[in-house]
């Protein structure tokens, strides 16, 4: 391969690469953009405010519970990765997989159960064929 010839690969595999970042940065901001919605949705209907959900650290028991409702949500409803919904939210995926595993245990309460189903019914609805699988 001549020296030119070279040169274009390098410049061709650069171009790949800008583009695979690109696109990376995309779908890295869709992901973030949709963990807002279920962190906007989760907070009106359960009345807590979405500036709280969204505060790094620890958070009073309410607001932590619904929070983990909201990642359960995003995880399930938007079949987003544990660790998608870590970095949508500003967690570790290790926390994202507790509320997952605190919200499936909750989940055996009809009571509980009830009011989820009407949280997932409710992000179904809103968040109509979104899912992150189709960024992948």
């Amino acid at each position: 391969m001549g020296t030119s010839a070279a040169r274009q690969v390098d410049e061709a595999e650069k171009e790949v690469e800008c583009a695979t970042e690109e696109e990376r940065q995309k779908n890295e901001e869709t992901i973030v953009e949709l963990c807002d919605c279920v962190i906007d949705l989760t907070s009106a209907f359960y009345n807590v405010c979405g500036k709280e959900m969204r505060m790094p650290g620890r958070s009073r028991g309410q607001v932590a519970r619904i929070r983990q409702i909201a990642m359960y949500v995003a995880h399930t409803v938007l079949d987003m990765s544990m660790a998608e919904v870590g970095r949508g939210f500003g967690r570790d995926r290790t926390t994202v997989l507790h509320a997952v595993h605190l919200i499936e245990d909750l989940r055996d309460d009809p009571t509980f159960d009830a009011i989820l189903a009407r949280t997932e019914h409710l992000a179904k609805t809103v968040m109509r064929g979104r899912k992150v699988w189709s960024l992948r």
